[in-house]
């Protein structure tokens, strides 16, 4: 899309531990318009001011303002990343490129900021509850990492809360997920949430089954896991080929899932709902609308009515993080100009 001379551009990013999104924003009707988005390895690059300025070479424009959504905690506008060997601040971008207005916040930070800007296409129901207005809302993010966020309801408008909530300890609901903890204990010592509910979170339960169970595991899956993308493999095993111990795997997976998001519920008291992010969800849709996610969402005793009136949804949009972000580049834009 062409971009007129007089309009103001946003530059807006999700960085993330496996890839980093940069777009170009302009103002639109309802919602930033995306002009412009590239794709790049984050483990490929030393920095992330080297992906910021390839993306500008290959399009070079007058950035009016920027806002970039880290994974990773974000403190004084700066984050040393979870998953990346990097230190990220405003002050290292806003020296390196010129410009005065930057803003770093926590990726699902941005993507709390997207949620109420996506409409009904880009999400799907896991239950059938009603969406319910002007209540809190809750994100949970397993991809790479596991990202949690709040959106607090007040004066009118949502305040998304950053978290690192995907960092507190995995507490076990049954004797597998008990076995599970113990078998991870051992290995890596603290068990955290992301340990089980993120894309290598699937591999160790995998692992764990693996060595457990009774499961052969068949050569040319060992290959792929081997050579490929583990969760991936292990997700397509188990949706398209169904391999019995990749079943499993993933069934575990979405039942802790579940339970995790249901702890964040009671948290946060999301009546409003709990939305589903990051790059997993949408590639399991069909095993979370089998209902074991749901089974496992609302097992909380005697708060088991409660949850049953929390509508679910699952995040379509994959770029809603960069949404979130533009939108906050506005708003930095607009409260500069209303000074």
């Amino acid at each position: 899309m062409k971009i007129m001379d007089n309009e103001f551009i946003i530059l807006a990013g999700d960085i993330g531990g496996t890839k980093t999104n940069l777009g170009l924003f302009v103002r639109g009707k309802t919602r930033p318009l995306l002009k412009i988005m590239e794709t790049y390895s984050s483990r490929e690059a030393l920095k992330l001011e080297n992906i910021i300025e390839q993306f500008l070479e290959r399009h070079p424009v007058s950035i009016s303002s920027a806002c970039f959504g880290i994974a990773g905690p974000v403190v004084n506008g700066r984050c040393k990343t979870t998953n990346l060997p990097w230190d990220v601040s405003e002050a290292q971008i806003k020296g390196f490129f010129g410009w005065e207005k930057v803003r770093l916040i926590n990726d699902l930070k941005a993507t709390g900021l997207g949620i109420p800007l996506l409409n009904s296409r880009e999400l799907v129901s896991l239950n059938s509850v009603k969406t319910r207005k002007e209540q809190n809302l809750g994100l949970i993010a397993p991809g790479t990492g596991l990202g949690m966020a709040l959106l607090i309801y007040q004066e009118g408008h949502y305040l998304s809360v950053s978290s690192e909530g995907g960092h507190a300890d995995f507490s076990p609901n049954n004797e597998d997920e008990v076995d599970l903890w113990q078998y991870l204990h051992k290995r890596l010592g603290h068990v955290s949430l992301e340990r089980v509910a993120s894309g290598p979170g699937l591999l160790n339960i995998y692992a764990w089954i693996k060595k457990s169970r009774r499961h052969n595991e068949p050569e040319w899956l060992a290959r792929r896991i081997e050579k490929m993308d583990p969760a991936r493999v292990i997700t397509e095993a188990a949706i398209k080929e169904k391999n019995p111990l990749c079943i499993e795997a993933l069934n575990m997976f979405v039942s802790i899932l579940g339970g995790v998001s249901g702890n964040l519920a009671l948290t946060g008291m999301t009546t409003g709902g709990i939305y589903l992010g990051g790059g997993i969800p949408p590639k399991i849709l069909s095993v979370l609308q089998e209902g074991l996610f749901m089974r496992a969402f609302t097992n909380k005793g005697r708060f088991k009515d409660l949850l049953e009136k929390v509508p679910v949804r699952v995040i379509l949009n994959d770029r809603t993080a960069l949404l979130g972000a533009s939108l906050c580049a506005l708003e930095l834009k607009q409260m500069v100009h209303s000074k």
